[in-house]
This record gives structure tokens, sequence and C-alpha cells, in this order.
């Protein structure tokens, strides 16, 4: 038994102890219970062991009968001058169940030839026994692979960007290759596919390994061959009761232009869901299935196959409202918005009221053919009767119709049917009143509201600025169109009335207070118009936004087109800025539970609009102050009649409940000392105050139709209230 403890050394250490500690310090330690062990046991089973080619290689043997064999030693060979010897050596002892002294069979040596394999370190793996006077030596020889210096894509114009695959893979870089945390490294990959919507793409590899450390990966991203259109009937099928396919109204090529992805293109998942939302904002689908069909002999190409089912779009509406320059009055609306199944947009609106009303056809496209701008058309034409409120006052009456004036230089204008005129008696006409006095201003006095005929068209062309990408996303929008009218001044019966005066006292009226309603005094002003604007739009929801801007700024020249024609120049522009808070949590969404989403939007909101008009302004074309949409405490145009205007709001929106929110706001608005400067100054005969604050609050109703303001403010901080009735928010 003690001889045991005098075997060479050179049997466990062939080149010394160093070099065995090279190979690994275990190998010493592991090696202590053999030389421990009795040395007639050792011997015994030596003697009965067979040779080690029937023992460790001998294939027809099984796991249950093959002998086990002495294991002297392990070495391992092939690292020599590797960058990273130590690493990779350590790394496939690590692997090995196999130790000095063990007693092992063929299977579980061939585990560990497949453990180290596994590691991912080597390229290539042999395990050689070779037979000893005191056993067994096992030479594991490795193939390390080499240090990982570039990793490239095949095709090499992927989809994944380069700084990407960098990111990747530059912890590896300059380090020995493995396999595994390659493997590990390509999943990253296939995430970040999944994660930009490449849900067909696939990278697998390695293709191939260089001596110099390049790896390439094989990259399948899956191709669109193309788009087809299948229309369906409301349960979804594609045929109908004797097997022919359902035929649809809408053109094809509708369809298939609100699709971004193009044959020859890699298919994205989240590119065509964006594509289908606006499919369903089109309002022409109720649904629409999409199918994704494999390219028989193409692998990886794919057909898209969008299955479509119609909704009517043809309607007939009507209903009753009341506005201050019709009265009450009943509207009836025929429709379609896909006339010739081109999505065009036709409507015929018919309005009556008390004072007025409206004839208008109007037609829009909402994507020129083939435009690679997504410009955008829209025409109209219009007959049209309305009290303007501009000559009118809630608090001070209104301007009223005269059918005929004379100007005798007098600074008071008489009415020739008032007893209490200079010639103290009544006139049956102008003509006869200036006969008798021609020294004296008359007028005929009717007593109608001023009202103004208006008939004309316009076409607008409208542009996003997505630099010929029509389905970006574009913040600034551009607009050029063309107004034409005719407007002719009337009173109720439609006869021309080209001047106005205000309720007049009884021993007459200021000569100021009697003005022209129209341009010129004319009975029929012809306006030319050129209309060119820009707006910007960052605005998180264009509902009921929290966030964001909005910015718009517009001009227009009207040009002179003959006799009566004025020529001017209008401005305008506004800015609004949303800022998100969280103060009121009134509602429950603002007090979520653990784990839940917060549903809280809120936001201060700021507005700033100003105007002005330079040139020959025709008084009913005047920028009105006060209303629902204006500065709310005051009615419809009764805060000021401006050549130039400003207004500001500031207002702070919060959520109550479900569909109902709140709001508090301030708004002021001001003529900047322009009502003189309107010709004939209806502003000032009205008593118009010229400028004002408000401060109000209301509440808001999510209906089908849209935010529904039920709204109470204040007049100049006073006990002044007015209720006020608006559909949309004010912005």
């Amino acid at each position: 038994m003690v001889a045991g403890f005098f075997l060479p050394m050179a049997s466990f250490f062939p080149s010394g102890p160093s070099e065995a500690l090279r190979r690994g310090a275990f190998g010493l330690v592991l090696a202590m219970p053999l030389l421990a062990a009795p040395v007639s046991a050792q011997t015994s089973e030596q003697k009965t062991q067979p040779p080690v080619e029937e023992a460790l290689v001998k294939d027809d043997v099984t796991s249950e009968q093959e002998p086990r064999v002495l294991i002297t030693e392990v070495i391992i060979e092939g690292i020599a001058g590797h960058p990273e010897k130590e690493r990779v050596e350590l790394a496939a002892y690590d692997a090995m169940v196999v130790r000095p002294g063990s007693r092992v069979t063929r299977d579980e040596l061939k585990r560990d030839l497949d453990a180290i394999y596994a590691t991912g370190w080597f390229s290539d793996v042999r395990i050689e026994p070779v037979d000893g006077p005191l056993g067994v030596q096992i030479v594991v020889q490795v193939q390390p692979n080499p240090l990982l210096t570039k990793v490239e894509l095949d095709p090499p114009d992927a989809e994944l960007p380069e700084s990407i695959v960098e990111q990747t893979f530059s912890p590896d870089y300059d380090r020995t290759l493995n396999l595994n945390e390659l493997k590990a490294r390509i999943k990253q990959l296939q995430q970040w596919y999944a994660k930009e919507g490449y849900s067909l793409a696939r990278v697998t590899g390695p293709t191939r390994i260089t001596p110099e450390g390049v790896v390439q990966l094989k990259v399948v991203q899956g191709t669109v061959a193309g788009v087809e259109v299948r229309f369906l009937n409301k349960e979804g099928d594609a045929t109908n009761e004797k097997g022919e396919p359902i035929s649809g109204k809408t053109k094809p090529w509708v369809i298939t232009r609100e699709i971004s992805i193009k044959p020859g293109e890699v298919f994205n998942r989240n590119q065509l869901e964006a594509d289908i939302k606006r499919l369903y904002g089109t309002s022409l689908f109720s649904d629409v299935k999409v199918t994704l069909k494999p390219v028989a002999g193409e692998p990886g190409n794919v057909t898209i196959i969008l299955g479509v089912v119609e909704q009517s779009t043809g309607s007939l509406s009507g209903g009753l409202g009341y506005s201050q320059s019709q009265g009450v009055f009943g509207q009836v609306q025929l429709q379609d918005s896909n006339l010739l199944g081109r999505a065009w947009n036709m409507a015929l609106n018919i309005t009556y009221g008390q004072y007025g009303g409206l004839g208008s056809i109007t037609f829009s496209d909402p994507w020129i053919k083939g435009d690679d701008h997504r410009t955008s058309l829209r025409a109209s034409v219009f007959l049209s009767r309305e009290v303007p409120q501009i000559f009118q006052s809630q608090e001070s009456g209104n301007i009223r119709t005269v059918e005929d004036y004379y100007d005798g230089g007098s600074s008071y204008a008489y009415r020739i049917d008032d007893k209490h005129n200079p010639a103290g008696r009544k006139f049956d006409s102008v003509s006869e009143a200036e006969k008798e006095d021609p020294n004296t201003s008359w007028f005929d006095y009717e007593g109608n509201s001023v009202a103004l005929q208006r008939v004309g068209g316009s076409i607008i062309f409208a542009r996003p600025l997505n630099g010929g990408d029509p389905y970006k996303k574009a913040a600034w929008n551009l607009l050029a169109g063309l107004n034409v009218q005719s407007i002719r001044p009337i009173n109720f019966a439609g006869d021309s009335r080209p001047y106005g005066a205000a309720d007049v006292k009884e021993k007459g009226a200021s000569d100021d207070d009697v003005i022209c309603i129209a341009f010129d005094c004319a009975d029929e002003n012809n306006l030319l118009g050129v209309r060119v604007a820009a707006t910007y739009n960052n605005l998180n929801d264009p509902r009921n936004p929290t966030s964001g801007n909005f910015f718009s700024f517009g001009t227009e020249q009207f040009v002179s087109v003959g006799e009566h024609s004025p020529t001017f120049n209008r401005i305008r522009t506004s800015y609004t800025h949303f800022i998100p808070v969280n103060w009121l949590k009134i509602a429950k969404g603002c007090r979520p539970k653990s784990g839940e989403k917060a549903n809280c939007p809120q936001s201060i909101a700021f507005q700033v609009k100003a105007g002005t008009i330079v040139g020959q302004l025709p008084p009913y074309e005047a920028f009105c102050l006060g209303g629902s949409n204006s500065v709310r405490g005051w009615n419809d145009c009764d805060l000021a009649v401006g050549r130039s205007f400003t207004e500001a709001t500031i207002e702070y929106r919060f959520p109550i409940w479900n569909i109902i929110a709140g709001e508090l706001f301030v708004d002021g608005g001001t003529d900047l000392g322009s009502q003189g400067n309107v010709p004939g100054k209806p502003g000032d005969i009205l008593d118009k105050p010229g400028s004002g604050f408000s401060v109000g609050s209301g509440l808001i109703v999510t209906t089908p139709v849209g935010p529904l303001r039920l709204e109470v403010a204040t007049q100049d901080f006073t006990d002044e209230w007015r209720f006020n009735l608006g559909v949309g928010w004010k912005f």
C-alpha cells in the first residue's frame, strides 16, 4: 500500500509541476485520492481492465456492459499561442466530469466531449485515450474559436442599422468568440426586429467564421410581394351564394394608396397597423381583415391580402337649431362620402331660418390621385342670406335698413315720415323732402334689420409639408385658395338696401348714424380674394390635447375686379400652448390603484389671437369680438367691431366623471382702438365697449358629435352673467 507513494511524479506531471499547474491546478489536487488508494486494489483493477482500444473505442458495448478504465492524466492540447489560452483551457477543464484518478467508460468520455463542445469556445474537439503503465492518459485536442473582430450581415443592406450591430457585439470584440454568447447576441438582434415591427425577420448563423474573427450572420427579413384587395360581405365572406367574388364600390387604388408598404419592401407590422388605421380613418369601411399569404417558391416573400367590408357612405340628415344670424332654423343635408368609389365627398346642404338661409354644394377630394404629397382639394358654391352680427347688439338694438338717403350737409339726418322733421310734416319720399328743404339730410327709415345676401364659390388646396412622403405625419401644413363673392345688402323682402341707421331718436339722428352697409354705398360688392395660410400642429391629441402647440398664420388679399370692388388685405394669426398638469383628482382615473394606468387628461391652455385689415374695408368684413369662441362674457360680436383686434385666453381643463369634464377660464379681448376706423363705425353706433374681460366656468359632455359645452361667464368681473352653449372646445 505504501508503494502508491513512490509512483513517478512524471506520470502526473509529464512536463513538470509548473506545466500541470498551467493546465489546471485541480489536476494535482484531484489526483491525491489515487495516491492514497491501496496499491493492491489499484493493481488488481488494472490487471482486469481490457486494452484501451477495447474499453474506450469499441462501439457495440453498452454503458451497462462497459468496463471502467482508470484515468491517470488529462491533457488539453491545441491552445498553444492562443491569446486567451488560460481562459479557454479552464473552460475545457470545467466542462469535463472526468478527472485524474477517475474510472470512466467510453460513454462518459463522449459526454465530456459534448460538454466541452457545448461551452461554445471551440470549433473542434477530439478526445484521444492513450494507454499508459498505470492507466489511461486522456489527451483532449481542441481548436478554440478566434478572437471576434467583426460581425457582418448577409445581405449587407438589411434594415438592421450598423449602430445596433455595433452596440450589440462591441462588448465581445477582441475576445474569444463564444458560440453560446453569439446565440444570445443574435437573440437580441431578433428582439430588435420584433420591437421595430419586422415580425417576419429571422437572424440565423453564423454562416461563416473566418480565421480573422469575422462572423457572418444570415438575415431573412420577409419581403412584401404585393397587396391584393378583396371585398367581403358583412358576414366576412369573399364570395356570394353563387360562389362569385363580392364586388365593391370603392376603387381598389383608393384602398392600396393608403398602404405605405410597397412591393419589394420589407414587411413591417407596425407600419401595416398604421396603414390600417388610415383605412379606417377614411370612414369608408366598417371592417378590415389582414392576411399574409406566402408566395409559392419564394421563401420569405408574402402577399398582403386586405379583406374590406364597405359601409354605407350615402346619408340624408336633418335637424333644428338656433343662431343669432338666422334665428331658429331647420337644416337638411344630402351627402355621399365615396362618390364614384373615389373617396370624393359631395354634400348638398339647405338651411332655412327666421332671418335667412343657406344653400350650398361642397366637393372635397382628400387626396388628389397620383399626388405624392397627399394634396387635398375642397370646392364649394353657395347662396346665403343672413343677419350679420356686426350690425346688431343684444344691449343697444340694431342698425336697420334705410330705403333711401340724401346727405344735405346737415349735422342731423331726419326721417321723411316723422312729423318732428324741420319741415314739420311727413313726406312720401326723400326726393320730395329734398325739394322742400334741399339743405337738410333726409332718409327713409324702414325698420328691418340689415341682412346680407352672398353668392359665390371657393376652391382651396391644402398640402402637408411631408417631404414627398404621403404617409409621414407632417407638423406643418400649407393652404392656398381662391374666393369669389357677390354681396348685396338687403332687407327681409330681398330688396337692395345700401344704407342703414340705428334706432332713431325722436328729433332725428346724427349724420354719422346713417351709414353705408356696403362698400361705396353700392347695391352690390364684388369680392375676389386669394388666401395663403400655414399651420403648425404637434398636439398630442386632436380631440382633447394636454400638451403641444398649435400655430396658424394666414393672409387674404382681395383685389378689385371692377366698380364697387374693394382692395384690402386681411391678416390673422393664433398661437395655442398646452401644459399637462395633475392638480385636481376628482375623476377615478386620476387616482389609479397600484398597477393601474392613470387616465387623467388635464392641462393649462393658453391661446393668443390677433388680426388686422389694411385697405378699403367693407364694414361687414370687419373683425367681431365676443361670443362662444371669443370673449365668452359677451354675445356674438357684442364686445367690439374692429379693423384690428387681439384676444387672449387662459383655461384649465380637468376630468370629472366618465364623459364629463370641467373648465375654468379667463378671456380678454380688445379692438386696439380700431372701432372708429371701420367705415360707418357700426361698433361705436351700437355702443359696443371695444375691450373687456370675462371669467367663467363650464361643463363639457363628450357626445358622438363632439364635446358639448355649457358655460357661464361674467362681463368685466361684474354681476352681468352670460350663459353659452357651444359644440367643441373653444380651441
